[in-house]
Formats: structure tokens, sequence, C-alpha cells
């Protein structure tokens, strides 16, 4: 019986247990985690910042004392970096919110109000922390500012020309939509923090604030690439020019709440001098072609390309110049396996560099912060493996189909389009993850082929069978009426919770009556005007026999890089 119910957690993806023995007598260490902010201690697994006890005791019981845990990371932050897996931890609701209150409401520093750093996932638009910003900020935040980075650009194909513009008025609308007052909206970029686009010009927007504000908080909702951000920022002009040799990167994950609390670096002061070096480099970069590359620079952007539609590279003028010494890194100082046992390490390492007392003492910092949990979203009802396939990790090829009524559109298990009424054919485009399957079906037969295969390899996701589907929300539905305008231009998006969307274009006065349905108390909503409303023209030509067009990836675009003229 053990077996059969391993066997089943395992097909389920079931959130490991902690590994190694805790020590209850062991007081917590007062060193944060490097990867996640949370306090490293061995006194309770299921609590943030676990490390096992043999390890701790490693790291600690050498002359460096407590100082030997800096640059370590939690178990937690281990499995998911190097295993893609996920520890359960028991946190309250409202830990990330308390977390990020309090930061915001620390005594002002060179007596100025923070600048915020909102991250928003333009997948996700409308945000739904966004209009939760001002009562988390309240009266008593003093903030000089606020900056909205519609994040993850590079995942959606241009429909058509200007359409990142469009994706800056509607995340600008959103802003508007949600109420932000209290906090003067300075500015909106679209970036990638994952293929660096828009970055350089982040960069100089952000110190362009230097003399109006004080440190900067990263924040936003959970998935939101915060802390690919702050990793990027790290690796930029925006640092001190030794930061990134010291400040170890925030731990990256698909797992929503990866971030437990603050993480830091220090902002470099963008005197003139820095500011024209700066600006220097990026105008000779410009003048680069993409053959003037280096192979080394040019794997890097091919390897970009396969990401994302846009790509961008993000130097660094101010590089701190190292000698020749090698240094000896035992990896095995600052990690362990869950195969084996813990062992006690009697080498020395070399001491962690460190910022010296100059370097920081009248420094402002950009503070990475627990991302917002989103409420009613389809991702808190996933495993892991659920997860990596929901979320699009590379540029997503639009997939489009033409309905007729009577027709069902199924989006994995975790999505469904009845179209129950209309006089025409009506095209579908499916904006999502490429991993997660589309299936078209007639309305005669949808609910049988949901209940036979929900759980199986057709639908994909959830995965596990009949015993993951028996704790699974079941489908509830909601009927939407559109009116269509055009054969080229959506009419509306359906947004699946966090699944994805399907854009909607009809005929001209065509109504179209559709049924829509998401997991039990997942959000549904329908996004108008569309956020993408030409989607449906990038397609190839109809696959005969069926209701699906060839898919058609568009190609890439590397900027501040100059143009050859070919294609």
């Amino acid at each position: 019986r053990e077996a059969g119910r391993q066997r089943r957690e395992k097909r389920r993806g079931a959130t490991p247990a902690a590994a190694g023995t805790p020590d209850p007598s062991v007081p917590p260490s007062g060193v944060s985690c490097s990867g996640c902010g949370a306090e490293l201690q061995c006194r309770e697994t299921a609590a943030p910042g676990f490390v096992p006890s043999e390890k701790y005791r490693s790291l600690s019981g050498g002359p460096s004392g407590l100082a030997g845990l800096r640059g370590a990371v939690c178990q937690r932050c281990w499995l998911l970096a190097h295993h893609g897996r996920a520890l359960g931890l028991r946190l309250p609701p409202e830990q990330h919110r308390r977390v990020v209150s309090a930061a915001l409401r620390r005594p002002l520093r060179h007596g100025r109000g923070p600048l915020l750093l909102y991250i928003l996932d333009v997948l996700e638009l409308p945000d739904p922390v966004l209009p939760q910003l001002p009562g988390l900020l309240g009266p008593d935040v003093p903030a000089s500012g606020l900056l909205v980075v519609g994040n993850k650009v590079d995942l959606l194909p241009a429909d058509s020309p200007g359409h990142l513009a469009r994706l800056r008025r509607r995340v600008a609308e959103a802003c508007e939509q949600a109420g932000l007052h209290d906090a003067p909206l300075v500015d909106i970029r679209l970036v990638s923090a994952k293929t660096g686009y828009g970055i350089e010009g982040l960069v100089s927007r952000l110190q362009r604030s230097w003399r109006c504000a004080g440190d900067v908080y990263l924040l936003g909702a959970t998935n939101s690439g915060k802390s690919t951000l702050f990793n990027t920022l790290l690796c930029s002009d925006y640092c001190k020019s030794r930061a990134p040799d010291i400040v170890d990167r925030a731990t990256v994950s698909a797992w929503p709440g990866t971030t437990l609390n603050l993480l830091k670096f220090p902002i470099i002061n963008p005197t003139c001098d820095r500011i024209f070096r700066r600006q220097e480099r990026l105008k000779e970069e410009a003048t680069k072609t993409e053959d003037q590359l280096s192979s080394e620079e040019k794997k890097c952007i091919n390897q970009l390309k396969k990401q994302g539609y846009l790509v961008g590279e993000v130097g660094r003028t101010f590089r701190q110049q190292k000698g020749s010494t090698v240094v000896d890194f035992d990896p095995d100082m600052l990690s362990y396996s869950l195969d084996e046992d813990p062992q006690d390490f009697t080498k020395q390492h070399k001491e962690r560099e460190e910022f010296t007392h100059n370097e920081v003492k009248d420094a402002r910092w950009c503070f990475d912060t627990p991302g917002i949990i989103k409420e009613n979203c389809v991702l808190n009802l996933l495993t892991e493996k659920e997860v990596k396939l929901v979320l699009p990790t590379c540029a997503i090829i639009p997939r489009t189909f033409i309905l007729k009524p009577g027709m069902v559109l199924f989006l994995a298990a975790l999505g469904r389009i009845d179209f129950l009424e209309g006089e025409k054919p009506a095209w579908f485009s499916v904006v999502a993850s490429n991993q997660l399957p589309v299936h078209i079906s007639t309305l005669s037969n949808a609910d049988a082929i949901y209940e036979k295969h929900a759980g199986q390899e057709l639908l994909k996701v959830p995965m596990g069978g009949e015993e993951r589907m028996k704790e699974f929300p079941p489908l509830v539905s909601q009927d939407i009426t559109l009116k269509g305008i055009g054969t080229t231009e959506a009419v509306a998006d359906i947004k699946l919770s966090s699944a994805g969307w399907v854009a909607v274009t009809a005929h001209a006065e065509e109504k179209l009556l559709l049924r829509a349905y998401t997991p039990k108390g997942t959000m549904l909503v329908v996004r108008e005007p569309p956020l993408l409303p030409h989607i449906s023209t990038i397609r190839g030509a109809r696959i005969p026999g069926t209701a699906a067009y060839r898919t058609k990836k568009l190609p890439s675009q590397v900027e501040n890089l100059k143009t050859t003229g070919k294609r």
C-alpha cells in the first residue's frame, strides 16, 4: 500500500519532503539565504530558510562562526535551482504582503522617499495585484515615484506595426483603472528581464531618478519576473562595479513565491563622468552589426533569439579589474545532494569578498521583495511539473482555429470554450504556453472527452490520472456574448486565468454566443479591447480536413544593433 501511494505521488509530482535532520536546540542564525532572503535555520524543516543541521554545523563550525553561512542557500532554493523541485512551506497567507509592507515603511534614507519599481507581467493584463497597490502603500509611505515595468514582452509576437506602443497604452490604462494616485507615476517601460530587451533604457531612466529618490524597491505579483530583473540589473550599469562579484543572484523559479524576504544590491552613483562613459559605450555598440559581434556574443544572442521575439544586450561600462589569482572553489561547501549523507568538510574555503565600509556607508540600495500571491489563480491549483508546462518560457507561437457553431476548444484540461450560437464560422487564436495542448471537439462529445482524457496525455494538464482529477476542482462556466468587428481584428480575449487566452475574431456585426469554462475558484476575464487584436493573421495555410491553421513563428529582433538590410 505504501509503495502504491509513493508511485501515485511520483506521478502527480508531489511536493518533496525536506532531507536531513533538524536540530531545535540551535537558534536562528541571523544570516539570510542568498537566494530567497529567508533567515537560515536548522530548527524546523517546514519553515523558511531550512538547512539540514549537519550542513548547518559544517558551515558555521569553522573559525568564521556564523559568518561561514554567508553566501549559502537554504534547501528550498537549492532544490528549486538545481532540481526544479519545490518544498512545501507553512507560510501564513499574508506573510509576503507583511514583509513588503514593513519594508516600504522603513525610515527615510537620504531624506527621500523610495522609488517603487512595479513589475507587471504583460501576459497577465489586467494585472490582478496592481489594484491592491494603493492599499499596500497607504498614506504613510512617502514614495518619491512609481515606475511601472511591463515585463515579458519578448514572449508576444508583433501582430501589427506599433504593437509595443499599443501594449504600453494597455499598461497605462491598467494603472489608471487601479487608481494609482498616491505615488506619482513617473514612467512606463516595456522590457524583457530574461532576454535583456529594454533593460539599457530602463537603467538610463532609473539613473535619471537618482537625485529625487532614495532606495529602490521591486514590487509585483508572483511570477512577474522580479527576481529575474533583479539579477539582470545586478549585471548592468545600475549596480556598483564590485556588486556582481559580491552579491549572490536571487533564486529564479517558475514556482510562485520563490522570494521570501528582502534581497538587495548597492546602486552606483551616476556621476557626470560615469553617465558620459556609459553613453559612449552605448553609442559605440549601436554602430555594430550582428556580424561584428564576437563569437561569444553571437552565441548568446542566438540563444536568446530562440527564447524570445525581442532581444537586447545588457553591457557593463564599469567593470572591476580582477587579478589573476586562481580560486580553489569547492562546490560541496555551498551545496548538498539529497542522495548523499551530509558530510563534514575540514578544508578551509576562501573568505568571501565583502564591501568596504566606504563603499556602502551612504549607498542607496535596490531591493527585491517577495511577490504578492495572486488570488483566484489556476497556478495555485497545480503541481510544480504542471506549473512548468503552463508558464511560457519561450516565444509564444499563436495557434489559430476556425470553428463553426456547435464546436468546442479545449486548452489542456484548464479551459474550455463552447461556440454555442452564430451564423458564420469564427476564428479562435490561442495564446498560451507552446507546451499546452489544444483539442477541438464537437459540443456533443465535449463532456465525454473531458471525462475520459482529463489527467491523461491528450489534455496533459493536470497530470496524474483519475486520482489527480478527484481532487482537482470541476470546470465552471460563464456565458459570453460578442459582436464581431472584422475578419482581421479580434473583438476580445477570453483569458482563462493564468493558463493563457483565446482571441476571438468574427465577421463584422456577427453576434456570437460562447460559453467559457475555467476550474472552480479561478478567474475568467473577458478582455476588451484584446491585447493583440491582429493575432489571427499570424498563421499559415489551413490544414486540410481540420479546423487548424499551420503555425507561423515571426523572426526575432535584436535591440541596439545596426541593421544590415538582410532579412
